[in-house]
């Protein structure tokens, strides 16, 4: 009987000590909390909510006391109860103690929200910059989509870089100026809430552009106060603007506006007259716990002059000055509008679905002469792109988790459309901006891309295997309107990406992966039909083997050795019109991050970035790609909260890269220092911000062109670059009500 007893009183033991507990965690509104960590101090056990804020965790008992944390709230202890446990978390402020790494294909995207806090972004520029490894150059009077540099690749203005805004496409298909172009001024970067990010070809719900890696941004669906702010600098610069809540006390509803309106000259002779100004609305409806549907609607319209880029010999002759021109009649306008809707319902505890759409209205005109007198000696080169658009589309997904005693099955089945529709898209020669001296390119484009995709997550213990498949099927369509007779040029192709990634968490401190997979970028409409669908989607292969460690609660570092295969940088030329094969592409490289928290004030971050690139098919010695950086570092150290004071100086090197296949030509790198620093009293701030602390002369976009001048004989091979902002001082005041 004794023998017994023991044996029950084990078997009741072991029960008890097995039991395991559900529940959900979610903010002050009722959303849902993805990533929090829930521990259980006495057994040891862990866990963490999943994108519906919904946890399970073992080795619990009722009565248990759990600790839960989630980056960007305040800890909390919760007493296990019979039942649900819903556990509401309230704000707090963000720091690296509260970063848990765990199972995610991006788990580095948890530090985005801290790098946007202990750094705000006051411009559009800056908001790219947020991602590590990204650089940027604007060559066009601040008007036009920054040029783009990420893992080796001059990505022009978004070819291989997938960017969206709450779910809607940012990259342009087949545009005017250049495949994939992608313009963000229509973001204003107050109402910017997390950045989503990830670098390669890795990601089965990410598609076309997707191959050096893509970007996310979310948006506010709430502001924590009302705000007018004003701001003034150097070279007449000017901007307000106005953050408005709505809805201020309403729990299951949430609205705002934001307004922007900016102007400046720049620091060039001929001034940009440069002006912008942003209208968003946005409102959010809670149906019901980790269930709601959001809508926002927003305007976008911008015109400016532009001195463009110049040539280094009439600098080097003190014909003008770096901040003179030669054509100072270039510049533009362009405007966009933007419906997005999206809903996120659970269809039961373990399945919900996520749908978006989205409508835009978008308008171009660009004006530009890189090469001045080479091709008319007459009139001159002064070309002129233009489109009007209309861009529409949905996405959908249905998330489904599966439980077992063995392992937890997670997976996403999603499908979607988007269709772009140009009219006029224009590639015309000009003068003075005035004159329509030649119709080079004159059409309407037509371009579908319909997928499906399937990734799936298997995770038992500290594994996880995480294959998917992504299926792109694309509709090409030209009407040549130059053509003496009706022409409607058409073509398709269809493409297959899988993906297979390995992720290994030795604890909630460090973690290993393996990732792999196959992307693409497509090619320009009017390219793909003169070329009989020729190469359409040219392939990108590429891998990643890497570290996250958090070796102590306040610092993060992550490490990454990664190649990719590029089967053809192959795209259209608008400035031109031409095509321009450059063959397949390799590209090796490692990346390497950190993040510090000094202590409860100082944060210090820094990314370096190296990266070797080569043609495959060309010799050795001209097998350089042009403008490929090989190494680039980025960083600061900033603080909060010192007796209100709050602040941070901030660094971003690029170095010395060949311009041209055999290195005859360099672009120059450049090492730049901005600072900013404010004052909160009350409900007041104070700021001032300096862009390029040191006034360092730097070359903001360089390129190798060959030009010539109206009083040369021959055409000149060199390098043609925009200016980087000199010293520039601007003051800001903020009034929160």
């Amino acid at each position: 009987m004794k023998h017994i007893f023991t044996v029950f009183a084990v078997f009741i033991g072991f029960c008890t000590f097995s039991q395991t507990q559900k529940g959900i965690v979610i903010d002050e509104y009722g959303n849902a909390i993805g990533n929090a960590f829930i521990m259980n101090p006495i057994t040891e056990s862990h866990s963490h909510t999943d994108d519906s804020g919904e946890f399970t965790i073992e080795e619990t008992n009722v009565g248990d006391v759990l600790r839960i944390t989630a980056l960007g709230f305040k800890i909390k202890n919760h007493v296990v109860i019979d039942g649900e446990n819903k556990i509401i978390l309230a704000d707090g402020v963000l720091k690296l103690n509260d970063v848990v790494i765990q199972h995610k294909l991006s788990a580095m995207n948890l530090i985005s929200k801290i790098d946007l806090q202990t750094s705000p972004v006051n411009t559009s520029q800056e908001i790219l910059q947020k991602v590590p490894g990204l650089f940027i150059g604007q060559h066009a009077g601040g008007g036009k989509s920054e040029q783009m540099f990420l893992r080796g690749f001059d990505i022009d203005h978004g070819t291989d870089v997938a960017i969206s805004v709450d779910g809607m496409p940012i990259n342009m298909v087949s545009h005017a100026h250049g495949q994939g172009y992608a313009d963000l001024h229509f973001v204003i970067p107050e109402t910017v809430d997390k950045i989503d990010y990830g670098k390669g070809t890795y990601y089965a719900n990410k598609g076309d552009f997707a191959t050096a890696g893509y970007v996310g941004f979310q948006t506010k669906e709430k502001l924590d106060y009302s705000s007018i702010s004003v701001e003034a600098g150097q070279f007449n610069m000017k901007r307000t603007v106005g953050l408005f809540n709505l809805l201020d006390n309403t729990k299951n509803q949430r609205a705002y506006i934001a307004t922007e309106y900016f102007l400046t000259d720049g620091p060039f002779e001929s001034p940009q007259n440069f002006n912008r100004i942003n209208l968003l609305g946005k409102y959010t409806y809670l149906l019901g716990l980790n269930s709601k549907f959001s809508i926002s609607a927003s305007h976008f319209s911008s015109k400016w002059d532009a001195s463009g880029q110049i040539p280094q010999r009439l600098v080097d002759d003190g014909t003008i000055s770096r901040f003179g021109a030669v054509d100072d009649t270039e510049g533009g306008n362009t405007s966009r509008s933007n419906i997005i809707a999206s809903l996120v319902k659970p269809i039961d505890k373990n399945t919900f679905v996520k749908v978006n759409t989205f409508f835009s209205k978008y308008a171009l005109e660009l004006y530009s002469n890189f090469t001045f007198f080479l091709k008319d000696p007459v009139n001159g080169d002064q070309i002129r792109q233009k489109e009007s658009r209309m861009l529409y589309g949905m996405n959908a997904e249905i998330n489904k988790k599966i439980k077992n005693n063995i392992w937890d099955i997670n997976y996403q089945l999603g499908l979607g459309f988007r269709s772009d529709a140009t009219k006029d898209s224009e590639l015309s020669h000009t003068l003075s901006r005035k004159t329509t001296l030649e119709h080079i390119k004159l059409g309407d484009i037509d371009e579908s891309n319909q997928y499906v995709y399937l990734n799936s997550e298997f995770v038992f213990g500290k594994w996880m295997i995480n294959p998917g498949l992504r299926f792109d099927y694309f509709k090409f369509n030209y009407q040549d309107k130059l053509s003496d007779t009706y022409t409607n040029q058409s073509e398709s192709e269809v493409k297959f990406s899988p993906k297979l990634n390995f992720i290994y968490s030795y604890n909630n401190n460090l973690q290993f992966f393996l990732k792999s997979g196959m992307g693409f970028h497509s090619n320009d409409t009017r390219v793909v039909v003169a070329n009989n669908g020729y190469k359409t989607l040219p392939t990108a292969i590429g891998t990643d083997i890497g570290t996250i460690w958090k070796p102590s609660h306040n610092l993060i570092i992550n490490s990454a050795l990664w190649y990719m295969y590029l089967q053809q940088e192959f795209v259209y030329s608008g400035d031109g019109g031409t095509i321009e094969p450059s063959g397949r592409t390799k590209r090796m490289g490692a990346d390497f991050g950190i993040r510090y928290h000094l202590n409860e004030i100082f944060y210090i971050y820094s990314d370096a970035n190296y990266t070797f690139a080569r043609s495959i098919d060309e010799p050795k010695g001209r097998d350089y790609v042009p403008l490929s950086p090989d190494f680039t570092t980025a960083g600061g150290i900033s603080f909060q909260n010192w007796h209100r004071f709050s602040g941070g100086i901030r660094y971003r090197y690029i170095k010395n890269r060949p311009a041209n296949e055999d290195n005859s030509i360099v672009a120059e790198g450049y090492f730049v220092t901005d600072m900013n620093l404010n004052y909160d009293l009350k409900n007041v701030s104070f700021g001032i911000s300096i862009q390029n602390l040191f006034n360092t002369e730097w070359n903001e976009t360089q390129f190798a062109t060959e030009s010539r001048l109206k009083n040369e004989v021959s055409p000149v091979d060199e390098i043609h670059f925009t200016p980087g902002t000199p010293f520039n001082l601007k003051a800001k005041i903020t009034y929160r009500f």
